[in-house]
């Protein structure tokens, strides 16, 4: 019976647990926009940060503009999705051709984003994100 309860506990506290994915996700992956744009929190490299007219430009405002709306879980789904098409498109033109094994071609952390943001944009943001706070409307 106290095995049943502890499952019935975790499985009301999943939408907060989804939240706390969301949150420590997006904060990683909104420091690779930042950095792309803003060098910050590290520069990318000598130049510091990338051409804005760059495919790589075009990542980092995803990255950044999109990874602001997932930490705060806004318009999740629509923005994870496209967060998740950016992932793929970087895990296949950039890392793909440099061998299957994640862990060769250095593209763990991009497939890792890649299938967080596409289930978040099936599952939404959870119980701790403004997407929630605006479905239950204004308290009376």
């Amino acid at each position: 019976m106290a095995e049943q309860d502890i499952g019935a506990r975790w499985r009301r506290l999943s939408p907060y647990f989804l939240s706390l994915l969301r949150i420590v996700v997006a904060f990683a992956y909104v420091q690779h926009g930042t950095q792309k744009m803003f060098a910050f929190p590290a520069p990318m490299g000598p130049g510091g940060t990338v051409p804005i007219h760059s495919i790589f430009g075009a990542a980092g405002i995803i990255e950044t503009i999109g990874g602001v709306l997932l930490l705060l879980g806004l318009f999740t789904r629509p923005v994870a999705f496209i967060c998740s098409g950016e992932m793929a498109v970087a895990y296949f033109k950039y890392h793909a051709p440099h061998g299957f094994w994640t862990l060769v071609n250095h593209g763990e952390i991009v497939a890792v984003f890649c299938f967080t943001w596409l289930y978040l944009s099936a599952v939404g943001g959870g119980a701790w994100s403004l997407d929630a706070l605006l479905r239950r409307g204004p308290r009376t």
